[in-house]
């Protein structure tokens, strides 16, 4: 049996301000610094020597697992990254609500995509398709990503729970533990513990 755990990216001034921030590449805020540093001294988090470690690439998820885990060892995989939202990128609702087919993707973003963007199905395909690469290879693995991609992992793997998007997303520095075995999450456990 296998450990998985995935801890999503601290906060970032585009979450702050609630803007659509998919695959633009900004770093941690100050706020989302000493939240993680916070949640680092105050402990829970797993001991993660021996683990295969990933990021998606993205300045939040390398700083985030540095803050955390200090200089470690990793690998960036892309296709673990956050949805694109195309030309939605870095505005928010307010600014959108009023163009033609903003209201229709909001309604139904798994099947359609933003303009230059994705859907929901798109980026749900893209990151399982990288997590059963990497969880198939057996060992423990540390993935660091982000709060979409934690989503689509955890409903994949645990539908009979029946969470929606905000049950399943953890906010940042957070996130699960999971005890994985022949291509199947047996259970799960939110961390850090507390």
């Amino acid at each position: 049996m296998s450990k998985i755990v995935l801890i999503r990216h601290g906060s970032t001034e585009a979450n702050e301000k609630w803007l659509y921030c998919g695959q633009t590449d900004v770093p941690l805020s100050e706020n989302g610094r000493r939240a993680l540093a916070e949640k680092r001294e105050a402990g829970g988090y797993p001991d993660v020597t021996g683990f295969r470690v990933y990021t998606s690439g993205m300045k939040r998820t390398e700083e985030t697992l540095a803050l955390l885990f200090g200089e470690t060892e990793h690998e960036a995989v892309p296709e673990l990254k956050e949805i694109s939202f195309g030309d939605y990128e870095m505005q928010d609702y307010y600014a959108l609500e009023k163009q033609p087919g903003f209201l229709d993707w909001l309604n139904n973003s798994a099947e359609q995509a933003p303009p230059h963007g994705e859907s929901g199905n798109e980026m749900a395909e893209r990151v399982l398709g990288a997590f059963r690469r990497l969880a198939d290879c057996g060992g423990d693995l540390l993935l660091v990503v982000h709060g979409g991609t934690i989503v689509n992992i955890m409903t994949a793997l645990f539908p009979e729970e029946e969470k929606g998007r905000y049950d399943w997303q953890p906010t940042g520095g957070e996130g699960y533990e999971l005890c994985y075995e022949n291509g199947r999450a047996l259970s799960y456990r939110i961390i850090p513990e507390r």
